[in-house]
């Protein structure tokens, strides 16, 4: 039944429909995820400050998709993980706050997309004209690329929101783990006819952009390695598509996914899974693929290993 008030400060966020006997096995894990993220992630953005051999155009660009999983989990997660040890009718929150969540969450998936793509550009830069790729990927180069990743997600985010926040609100349910702007919406009794409209406009441009540039890419990689005998080059090239295509691709279908089912209310649990899923794999994922795999890192890594192993045994 649900409960309607008209602008009501206070929500109610439905949350993780956990049993009894699973709630604190599924608080530990996720508390579990989160602490490995947040270690890891800040971990790979402190050791590339640290590293000079690591301030190269490639790594600063790397940096920002860290950023933004520490960011995106750090906005989601610990409200999750709180509200599992809660009855679902002091699951609370402040409406200005769900919008605050709801910006940065969707900062954070929006991001998710625009990073990869200048990430991308990196790539064919260094793969297809690498003896220009000093003078192309300059210092002002990587600055404006950050900004265009970042500032492309702020107004089409902030556009996204407007729509949302000038409704008049009827309901105080989110029936999510967290504030959306779909869950916002939701909450009033107006038309959302614009928001939808916008949303859609919003999903297909973002995609277009994103598939087309990644697609793009990555033909144009591909089309240098068939023509190229440097048996070296082409190594580089499968191993930097490769693992760039794997964290593209769980990115793609855990979003995709929760868009989705957004639209299908019986599948709701479902879409609660992939929401965690879309801010946690990428989250627990890059590190190990952007950052072990990276030869200067795991260089630093083990020197940094072998130093403390020499200065333990000295003393």
């Amino acid at each position: 039944m649900e409960n309607y008030t008209v602008n009501s400060v206070m929500l109610q966020i439905e949350g993780l429909n956990v049993a009894g006997t699973a709630m604190y096995p599924v608080f530990f894990f996720l508390l579990f995820c989160y602490v490995y993220i947040m270690i890891t992630n800040i971990g790979i953005v402190i050791l590339i400050i640290m590293d000079e051999s690591l301030h190269q155009p490639m790594y600063f660009l790397f940096c920002n998709l860290p950023f933004n999983d520490i960011l995106g989990n750090s906005v989601m997660l610990p409200r999750v993980i709180m509200d599992i040890l809660l009855p679902p009718s002091e699951r609370l929150i402040s409406y200005y706050e769900c919008v605050v969540q709801a910006f940065f969450s969707h900062i954070f998936g929006t991001s998710t997309h625009t990073v990869l793509m200048i990430m991308a550009f990196d790539r064919y830069v260094a793969i297809c004209n690498p003896l220009r790729y000093s003078a192309i990927m300059t210092n002002r180069m990587v600055l404006k690329l950050t900004v265009y990743a970042w500032g492309t997600s702020f107004v089409l985010v902030m556009i996204l929101l407007g729509l949302t926040i000038r409704l008049s609100r009827c309901r105080t349910l989110i029936a999510n783990t967290y504030c959306d702007n779909a869950s916002l919406f939701k909450l009033s009794c107006e038309s959302v006819d614009i928001n939808n409209i916008y949303g859609l406009t919003f999903t297909v441009v973002l995609l277009t952009s994103s598939i087309g540039s990644i697609v793009l890419t990555y033909t144009r990689i591909t089309v240098v390695c068939l023509t190229s005998k440097n048996r070296s080059l082409n190594r580089k090239a499968l191993k930097t598509c490769s693992t760039h295509l794997f964290v593209y691709m769980v990115m793609f279908v855990c979003g995709k996914v929760n868009i989705v089912l957004h639209r299908f209310p019986e599948y709701a649990e479902y879409r609660k899974v992939c929401v965690l899923l879309f801010h946690i794999l990428p989250g627990s994922l890059n590190p190990i693929i952007y950052g072990i795999q990276s030869k200067e890192i795991k260089k630093f890594l083990s020197k940094l290993f072998c130093s403390k192993k020499g200065l333990a045994s000295s003393l």
